[in-house]
């Protein structure tokens, strides 16, 4: 189900980035599931051009890649944190294959869109969503960091960064105290119940 349409864009992926080929082929015959709860595992199989294809539901598995779901929108911004939240079991060159592409592998919207609306049009339109994208995400950060001010400063929810480490030290030294009096009180009880000579 899921497969027919992942196989489609990958495939179209690779054919566009000929390294990329290149670097699967020496894994020609060996398979990959691709874990993303609550969707089900994804199989490829390796073939000898470098392009992947469905494989059976019952194959076995040389490489796992289980991607935590938070980590998807990140993994798509290109953000290389979210490479944490990715775990890898197998063959640890088919898994730094598989990693490269992850990182490398990118889709040439403006080449697609040229084949559609000729280059020009498709240059206008990629450059215009990357500002409505970048504007985006400026709009997001400013939102974010004036609610943060807000409930730090005029609805004082949060409290500042500066008073939350300040009370962290203070507690710290507090607990140390209360360690080092409790051992105090160990030592004077363990004296009092010595018996007298």
């Amino acid at each position: 189900m899921i497969e027919q349409p992942a196989v489609a864009a990958l495939n179209h992926l690779l054919k566009g980035q000929g390294w990329a080929r290149e670097c699967l082929r020496p894994f020609a015959g060996r398979s990959v599931v691709f874990r993303l709860a609550p969707l089900p595992d994804l199989r490829l199989l390796i073939i000898d051009s470098g392009l992947v294809e469905a494989a059976a539901a019952d194959a076995g598995a040389d490489l796992t890649v289980t991607v935590q779901p938070g980590a998807v929108p990140h993994l798509l911004a290109r953000d290389e944190a979210a490479m944490a939240q990715v775990d890898l079991a197998g063959p640890v060159d088919l898994a730094g294959a598989v990693q490269l592409l992850f990182r490398e592998l990118v889709w040439d919207a403006e080449e697609d869109l040229s084949q559609l609306v000729g280059d020009v049009l498709a240059h206008r339109i990629v450059g215009a969503a990357g500002v409505v994208l970048a504007w985006q995400k400026d709009a997001a950060l400013r939102l974010a960091q004036n609610v943060s001010e807000y409930l730090t400063y005029e609805q004082p929810l949060l409290a500042p960064g500066t008073d939350v480490t300040t009370f962290r030290r203070s507690l710290e030294t507090l607990n140390e105290d209360c360690t080092r009096l409790e051992r105090r009180l160990e030592q004077i009880e363990a004296r009092t119940k010595r018996p007298r000579s």
